[in-house]
């Protein structure tokens, strides 16, 4: 296995769309949704397994999940646990994993992906990590990996590429990024066929990235390069805490990739999700013949019900009648149930019990 591939994961987000079974405390990449023995942040380390030298796959999250990292995932060492003492979007994160990365091997080729996507084609994944690990490897360029679209689909991003390739000629040039559209504009998108899913999944070298720090966001680049002395010692952490009260909340789309014009992507096919919503839960689980999704309760009886999408304690016996098209989730001490065409409402929700009844039940 080749010593310059690392892995870089992001496990600090609170998946507060996902409540009440997501909280604060314990959001979702740590929660086994499908009942397969295994969370999403365990299933996304064992794919990297393939791919990279498990010394070298390192998680970055915030401070306050350390201890559930280090439980999930015991084969871990300390110092692949990467500690994050706020929120600063995903610039930071990125600077950080990677310049630690480049501390150790400046000839690293990295690539740096969410904790809480479900891969459907394991190997046609890891065929396309490979794929792009090794042009990142020859070539000054930032990748990303693009999911041909299935539907014109409003809760994405889109990436617009060209005809220009790499000596790859698979991996295209990025002609545009586009932000969540409206549903008109995503038909258009699907009907041009140069558009594609924005995974939110990066491959490049440690040199390259870096480079693009220091043109794109220089203040950024000034204020880990300083530190840069500190990373992988005993007083990383201090440097780290510093360091992140000085750095712009940004994510690293905006920071560097809709700017750089050394930006390339891989139209690839592998049965991705990346599990933002409830609707995205019901898409993938097991339904019967009606259309509901119960999981992974089997003390649930639907009468006159379809379409709705399940998710309550095992232990607890639940009967549903006359519902259609809805969402029921039970966990902590609450219980939600909202049509699943509302099901975007959730974030007000949170922030409105969080205002009724404290941050307790967040």
């Amino acid at each position: 296995m080749d010593k310059n591939k690392y892995a870089l994961i992001m496990a600090g987000g609170v998946g507060s769309r996902f409540w009440p079974v997501s909280r604060t405390e314990f959001p979702k990449q740590f929660i086994d949704f499908f009942g397969v023995g295994k969370t999403l942040i365990q299933s996304t380390y064992e794919r990297f397994l393939k791919i990279c030298p498990p010394e070298n796959i390192f998680i970055i999250t915030n401070e306050i999940y350390s201890d559930l990292i280090k439980e999930q995932l015991p084969d871990l060492n300390n110092f692949q646990i990467l500690e994050e003492p706020i929120m600063r979007n995903t610039a930071p994160c990125v600077a950080y994993g990677c310049m630690k990365i480049a501390q150790i091997n400046p000839d690293a080729v990295i690539v740096v992906a969410p904790s809480d996507h479900t891969i459907g084609n394991q190997d046609a994944f890891i065929n396309a990590i490979e794929q792009t690990l090794n042009a990142a490897s020859e070539n000054d360029v930032l990748i990303t990996l693009g999911i041909k679209p299935s539907r014109p689909d409003t809760g994405y991003g889109y990436i617009q590429y060209t005809n220009k390739t790499l000596s790859d000629k698979a991996i295209h040039k990025v002609k545009l990024f586009t932000e969540k559209p409206n549903l008109e504009i995503a038909k258009t998108f699907i009907q041009s066929g140069d558009f594609l899913w924005n995974a939110g999944i990066f491959i490049w070298s440690a040199k390259s990235i870096i480079k693009a720090f220091e043109q794109f966001i220089p203040d950024m680049f000034e204020i880990f390069d300083q530190g840069k002395a500190f990373l992988n010692t005993a007083n990383e952490k201090l440097f780290i805490n510093n360091a992140y009260q000085q750095c712009t909340n940004i994510s690293i789309d905006i920071a560097i990739m809709e700017k750089a014009e050394n930006v390339y992507v891989l139209p690839s096919e592998f049965g991705w999700s990346d599990l933002g919503t409830w609707a995205s839960i019901y898409d993938m689980a097991e339904k019967d013949y009606v259309g509901n999704a119960v999981m992974p309760n089997d003390h649930v009886i639907m009468y006159n019900s379809s379409n709705c999408m399940v998710n309550v304690p095992k232990n607890k016996l639940v009967i549903i009648n006359g519902l259609n098209d809805f969402i029921v989730v039970e966990n902590n001490n609450t219980l939600l149930i909202c049509p699943r065409d509302s099901e975007q409402m959730v974030k007000e929700i949170v922030a409105d019990v969080k205002s009724n009844f404290g941050p307790e039940y967040i």
